[in-house]
């Protein structure tokens, strides 16, 4: 087995990350945890400071107490160091501001501009971990109080509004303050190592490209499966749903990177370029197709992973008779020379059996069989690059069964387990996309053009919903969706891959 190096990374440049909802959920569970991660490996230069910001009445001791608390619950013991954690502590610090009024702004602004002894060139970036209603306005005041410098960055979290409009005026807003090149637009399942995994699987290998089109391939089905409800994100989720919440921005920027033609190189405008092509070549789902290419479903109380959970409407914050989707099922196409005829079946759900992501490239079977009758049924190749958990790209063929019983084959499968092959720890998709923004590299973040192009396709779905006055279908929780998920694409003659999944939650 081959054993990755786990020496310690370049060091970066000196940065101040100011996080606004820094107090909340997305900052004590993933934010902080990563920025330890990676001072952990020696990325973060002496001088750098994280620096909290909440309406929270704390002081910046409370948020050292909040932030090594974050760690001991979300980092693995076998990365907590006590001399790491006391240093990474000491980059910590909070102010309280109210970020839709002056409150606290004047604090702010004095702690940025007097940083601590540090080589000259520190980076200023602003994260925006709050709800995308305050985008605009902490934009606003960052101009206002001279924080937003030609040098300085911001990181949006998605989503990036709720439909096109309020996505563009969020855009607008933001982008009166901060040029383009400066704004991050964040999509945490860019940074899996799996999913760039798709760039060098297509372009590095000469065996795949050849391939990659609709002469060779039947079709490709994404799927991304929550165990969890939704927790304490009830409020915001009931104003959501799963196309908005899942599809609009993860599942398609998956489908960009599975459909995309080659870029000309791996700068970041050119990849980009590309992914747009694939968000503007996707057909659109109009008024007749809603029926019979989209699903919507809610689930119902049910077991997931051997304990008894409650339905949607029975979650904290959900409102009686909520008719907000947990799950939806797609099929959608690409309208180009490559991919023309070639279906795209998506799906995404809470509260399913398994814990899990992956992308499933089926070939067409073989044009004519020289096998004889009897000699086992010849299924058609299939690709399937596991993004979480145990990321793995595993190759099914059909080989013969060994022994002199004549020729009977079976399928086997050649798989990467990456764990496996290369060892080690592999930094999640937050502490990469993080020092990427300190990097000045925003190939794995959406541009303007990406999100909007994205929700002109999502809109008239959802459009299309709200016309029929349909509940969505019932499912029982701890099951792959409601029934119709499985017409949709058995309709077709086709049929999900959940043969290799196991039923309890990883």
């Amino acid at each position: 087995m081959h054993s990755r190096s786990t020496g310690a990374a370049p060091a970066l440049p000196p940065f101040d990350y100011t996080v606004f909802g820094g107090t909340g959920d997305l900052a004590l569970r993933k934010l902080l945890p990563a920025l330890y991660l990676r001072d952990k490996a020696g990325q973060v230069a002496d001088g750098s400071r994280i620096i909290g910001v909440s309406r929270s009445p704390l002081t910046p001791s409370d948020y050292r107490a909040k932030a090594e608390e974050a760690i001991q619950e979300h980092v693995h013991a076998d990365e907590r160091d006590t001399a790491v954690i006391a240093r990474f502590l000491e980059r910590l610090d909070y102010v309280p501001v109210d970020v839709t009024s002056d409150n606290g702004w004047n604090e702010l602004t004095e702690r940025l501009d007097n940083p601590p002894a540090r080589s000259s060139g520190a980076v200023r970036i602003f994260y925006l971990a709050t709800s995308p209603g305050l985008f605009g306005p902490v934009s606003d005041q960052l101009r206002a109080f001279g924080l937003a410098t030609a040098d300085s960055r911001v990181v949006l979290e998605k989503p990036i509004g709720r439909d096109l409009a309020s996505a563009q005026e969020i855009n607008d807003r933001v982008g009166a303050v901060f040029t383009e090149p400066q704004i991050y637009r964040i999509d945490h399942y860019l940074g899996k190592e799996t999913v760039q995994n798709l760039l060098a699987l297509r372009f590095g290998n000469s065996l795949f490209e050849p391939l990659w089109n609709a002469d060779h391939i039947d079709h490709v089905q994404i799927t991304v499966a929550e165990t969890v409800g939704v927790e304490e994100r009830g409020g915001y989720y009931d104003q959501s749903g799963a196309l908005r919440d899942m599809v609009q921005n993860h599942l398609l920027q998956l489908v960009c990177l599975v459909g995309m033609e080659c870029p000309i190189s791996l700068a970041q405008e050119s990849v980009r370029d590309e992914k747009l092509k694939v968000l503007r070549s996707l057909k659109a789902i109009g008024p007749d197709e809603i029926g019979g290419c989209t699903v919507r479903g809610q689930y119902r109380a049910g077991a997931v992973a051997g304990g008894a959970v409650p339905g949607y409407l029975d979650e904290p914050g959900i409102p009686p008779g909520s008719g907000t989707e947990t799950f939806v099922a797609l099929k959608l196409e690409i309208d180009n020379w490559r991919w023309a005829g070639v279906p795209f079946y998506l799906r995404s759900g809470k509260r399913l059996p398994a814990k899990m992501s992956e992308i499933v490239i089926q070939f067409r079977p073989i044009r004519h069989s020289i096998f004889p009758q009897g000699a086992g049924e010849l299924q058609a190749n299939r690709l399937i690059v596991r993004l979480q958990p145990d990321e793995s790209i595993r190759m099914h063929l059909m080989t013969k069964e060994p022994g002199p019983g004549g020729m009977r084959l079976r399928p086997a499968a050649l798989n990467l387990s990456f764990a496996e092959t290369f060892g080690g720890r592999f930094p999640d998709a937050y502490e990469r996309l993080l020092m990427d923004v300190v990097r000045g590299n925003s190939t794995l973040f959406m541009r303007r053009d990406e999100v909007e192009a994205a929700w002109q396709w999502a809109e008239p779905i959802i459009d299309g919903w709200m016309a029929r006055h349909e509940m969505p279908k019932p499912y029982i929780a701890g099951t792959w969706g409601p029934s119709q998920s499985i017409a949709l694409i058995e309709r077709d003659g086709r049929t999900w891959h959940d043969d290799e999944i196991p039923s309890a939650a990883f």
